[in-house]
This record gives C-alpha cells, structure tokens and sequence, in this order.
C-alpha cells in the first residue's frame, strides 16, 4: 500500500483553518502523526524539526499535506528559566535535564536510522519489568494506560531496575506533594494514576506498583512541561507547544533533590497569568465544591459567583491548559492575536502598548493557534487567489459575467493564477505583514472596514485583518507615519524588513488575564473548549446524559 495511502487510513480529525484571503486555502487531516500544509519544508520558523511528507489525493482539487514529527533531530535547547529555578529552589539539577529530547511516542518509539550491534553484554536487569515494557500494545497495570515511550527512557537509564523500592521515602513524597495536588494546577490526579494507587497499590506486584509510580511521575511531569493535552493529541490548528524538557533527567534530579516535589513543579509556567489564572481557579472550584468565604478582587460579587463557577471553573481549567503550550520564556517584545475575542495587542517590555480590533476566520474556517515571526511589511501586496478559490468561487463568476475579473482588479498569470492588482481594492488592503508559518496565515489591512464594528468578527477566510495596520506598521518598523503614508501612496509593490525581527503568538483564550489583573472570561466562537475539557477530565465518571462523545466543534 502507498505510503499516503496508509497515513490517510490512519487519519481521525479535519483541520479546521482554510484561509481565504491568505496565500493558499488547504484541507489538513489530522492524525497521530501530526499534519502539515507547507509542501516542500524541512523546518518551520522555529526549527521544529519537522520531516515534511506530502500526499496529493487523486482527482482532487485540494493537497492532502502529511508532515511527520521527527524529535531525535532536534537541536539543543535549554530551558534556562526551569533549570536556574531548580537549581536555586530544589538543590542540584543538571543542565542535562532540560534538551532536545521532546516526551512523545514519536521520539522514543521511532527506530534508529542505523542497526545497532548486538550487544554482547548479558542482560543484569529485571525480566519481568523489561519484558512488560516491550510486549506488543501499550502496557497496562490495573486497567491503567502507561506511556510506554518514557518508561523505556526511564528504565532504560536505570538498567531496567526496579526504582522506588530504594527510594520509598522519595515516591511518596513525590505523590503526595506532587501527583495529589495536581488540582492545583486544574488538572485532575486521576490522569496520573493518583486513584489507582490509592486503591490498588498496596496488592500489586513490586515490579507493577514500581511501574504505575515511574509513570505517574513522568506522566505528571510531562503535564507540567508542555501540557497534559500534549500537542500529538490535538487537532492540528492547535499548534502551540513549549520548549522540550528531558522529563526522564528532571525526575533523576527530583530523586536526588531536598525537595523533590518542587523540582517537577518548576516545570510548570512560571508568567504572572497563568498564577493570577490559578488563583482564580482555587477559587471558583472551592465555590464549586461547596467552600465558603473565599474573596478576591479576580472574581465578582457572591451572588453572581455562585451561579457562574461550575463554568467559569471549565473555563480556568481549559485556559490553564492553554498557557502550558506557551514557551516558558515568553519574548517580553511580542504581538499576541487572541482568536477567541478578535484582538490584536503588540508588548514591549512585557507591557501592552497598543491594542486594535482583528477581524478572524470564520467558524469553518478557523485561524490555528501557532508561533512565528513577523519579519517584513508588504506594501500595496497583490492577492495571488488560491486556486480552489477560484475554481469555486471566481471562475463561476466569470462564466456568468465575463467583464467581472476586469471590474474586480484582477487578471490571469502565465501560470494560470488569477490576481488581483496591489491597490485600494485588493482584498489585502495596502499592508500585508509578512511571517512564516505552515498554514500561510498573516496579518493584513482590508479595504472593509466595517466590519470592525461588529462584535463578533469571526469573518475572513483564517488570515487575520487589522483595523488599524498602519499604526501597527509604524511601531514594528520604528518609523513615522509619513513615511508608512508615503510607502503606501507611492502606488508600487515594496517590502521593508522590521529591525527586529517580532516575535507573534496567535492564542486561543476563553478566559485570559488583563494587564490590570483581573480574569476575563468570553465565548468560545470556535467551540474548541469542550474537547479539552473533556480530554483533561475523561478518568471522571460523568453523568449518564454525558455518555456519548461530545458533539463535533465546528469547522
């Protein structure tokens, strides 16, 4: 069978973004081994360390993009913030803790590019342990799901010992202060075997509770680091993810650590948002939970707290999750596009100087959550139309009215493409900002400025317009308006490279924190919310009229 064929049997989710008025519109299948829309890519702007693969369904107008994650490639990094906090709080951790080494089934799983010798060395280790880890499937004790892929790394670096029988002291703190008090992080214990330990532990074999502890741990610390709803989970629009931790190196300091409890929760973000969004969280779910007398400036009057914090606690717990797929060390200059409430806010120095309105995609067609950078500033940019746009869309058109391409500005390429000239009615306006990213979404200016006035503005095709662009293009380029004016009325296509390069994140947040520190919460346009809740809490029993998988988000 093809190579593309066998990946596309395997798919599970639909990407959701199709940008319009972008560089090209695509359909991106998600599927364990994620998905990618930039044909020809070995890397993206942050040298993900991506293998691109590229599967072109037959008679079908749209490519079907595959990308493969390939994680032993990666390139040094070190989360310098989580190492200097271990080692000032929790004793000695290694710089080996925090490296390329990226916990996923991908990495640890995935066969050397070369054979190995044989290995001459008889095997000291425990059979039993080994043998568990290496049976066909994934391994399982007392019904629970273990993550294979780090317990190999865990107890291949141990000989395939047994670990807590010789550290009894440390695994039960590392439970108690860790593993149980996962909650206040908004996740639930259950997802790292907190309930099957307490009421199985005691009867399992030594080699099974040494297991179930090894992947609470490392499961847990997982969490922390880059989510618990880690990116090979997610629909493929949802493309945030942190810095890589050697999860296996940072439990080895935790063993050795005065407090080993505190060495995996410097794995957790460390931003002033994510503590104002648990305290508030602390907060809505002692509400929840029946608690009394909890007050704090970050939630409203009793009365109005009382009827709001079952959801707004789902919310926390969701946006929590959120800010876990953010780099630990956020950039303190920086553009944050928040999809979930259509704004657009460039930092300096950590602090918002200048916040517009963006109009985003529509909810069929939805701007992913990712990274990148915003390097040039495109003036008077030509639209070159995607091609199923114009199959669908224009082309009809034409054969209703043959003068339309003309009314419209645009015209046929060489190749075939049609265009619409760079001027006042191209749809990208008289600014394009330029960034690079596998779903070729920017930001832009449009000549339709009403739609700014809209509340909801869930409107463009995935890219993202701005209201005010020139006022964004004179603080990325350090210039002044009349020369931004003078660009623009100078009629011809240019492009001006920022100084700086500028850091954007494009987030999804239905509960964020404003600069004066109080907790936002809105809609969830997209609908994305129900998934991860769903995801973050399925170790919990639910009632019988919540049985059935969540109904499909939209898009």
């Amino acid at each position: 069978m093809p190579l593309h064929a066998r990946l596309l049997g395997n798919s599970r989710k639909r990407m959701r973004s199709s940008p319009w008025d972008c560089a090209s519109t695509r359909e991106a299948i998600r599927r364990p081994e994620r998905v990618s829309s930039e044909p020809g890519a070995a890397t993206d702007g942050h040298s993900r360390g991506y293998r691109w693969l590229i599967a072109f369904a037959a008679r079908s107008e749209v490519n079907v993009f595959i990308r493969r994650r390939i994680r032993g490639r990666k390139p040094l990094v070190l989360a310098a913030g989580i190492v200097a906090l271990a080692f000032v709080s929790c004793a000695s951790l290694s710089p080996v803790a925090v490296c390329a080494e990226t916990n996923s089934p991908a990495s640890a799983d995935a066969p050397g590019l070369e054979t190995a010798p044989a290995d001459p060395t008889p095997f000291t280790g425990n059979l039993e342990l080994k043998t568990r880890l290496d049976a066909p499937g994934k391994p399982t004790v007392a019904g629970e799901r273990l993550h294979g892929w780090l317990l190999r790394r865990f107890y291949g670096a141990h000989g395939y010992q047994t670990v807590w029988d010789g550290h009894p002291e440390e695994a039960s703190r590392l439970l108690r202060d860790a593993v149980m008090r996962a909650a206040d992080h908004g996740l639930d214990p259950g997802l790292f075997h907190g309930n099957a330990l307490a009421e199985h532990g005691p009867n399992l074999s030594p080699v099974e509770r040494d297991l179930l502890l090894s992947d609470a741990f490392l499961s847990y610390a997982d969490a922390l680091a880059r989510g618990a709803m880690p990116i090979e989970e997610r629909m493929d629009d949802e493309d945030l993810t942190p810095e890589p931790v050697d999860i296996v190196a940072v439990i080895d300091a935790a063993i050795a650590a005065p407090d080993p409890a505190k060495v995996i929760e410097a794995l957790a973000p460390i931003s002033a948002e994510y503590e104002t969004m648990r305290r508030a969280y602390a907060e809505y779910r002692a509400i929840a939970l029946g608690a009394q007398g909890v007050r704090s400036k970050t939630v409203r009057t009793s009365s109005e707290r009382a009827a709001a914090a079952e959801p707004r606690m789902r919310q926390l717990v969701v946006n929590l999750e959120r800010l876990r797929w953010l780099p630990r060390q956020i950039p303190r200059d920086r553009v944050v596009v928040n999809a979930a409430i259509a704004r657009l806010q460039l930092f300096r120095d950590d602090r918002p100087v200048f916040t517009t309105r963006v109009v985003v995609g529509e909810t069929d067609k939805q701007t992913p959550e990712l990274q990148s950078t915003i390097n040039d500033v495109l003036f008077n940019p030509p639209w070159n139309i995607p091609r199923s746009i114009a199959q669908k869309e224009i082309l009809p058109k034409l054969a209703a009215d043959p003068g339309y391409l003309a009314s419209h500005h645009m015209r046929f390429r060489s190749n075939g493409a049609i265009q619409q000239e760079a001027g006042p009615y191209s749809a990208l306006g008289r600014l394009k900002f330029e960034m690079t990213d596998r779903y070729d979404v920017y930001l832009h200016d449009t000549p339709t400025k009403s739609l700014f006035q809209s509340t909801a503005r869930m409107m463009s095709h995935g890219c993202v317009r701005v209201e005010n662009p020139r006022t964004l293009a004179v603080m990325l380029l350090g210039q002044p308006m009349e020369a931004i004016d003078k660009g623009i009325a100078a009629g011809h296509t240019s492009r001006r490279a920022l100084p700086v390069p500028m850091p954007i994140f494009i987030v999804y947040q239905t509960a964020y924190v404003e600069s004066d520190g109080s907790v936002q919460f809105r809609g969830d346009p997209y609908e994305r919310d129900e998934e991860i809740w769903r995801y973050l809490t399925r170790t919990q029993p639910r009632p019988v009229a919540q049985d059935s998988p969540a109904g499909q988000r939209k898009g």
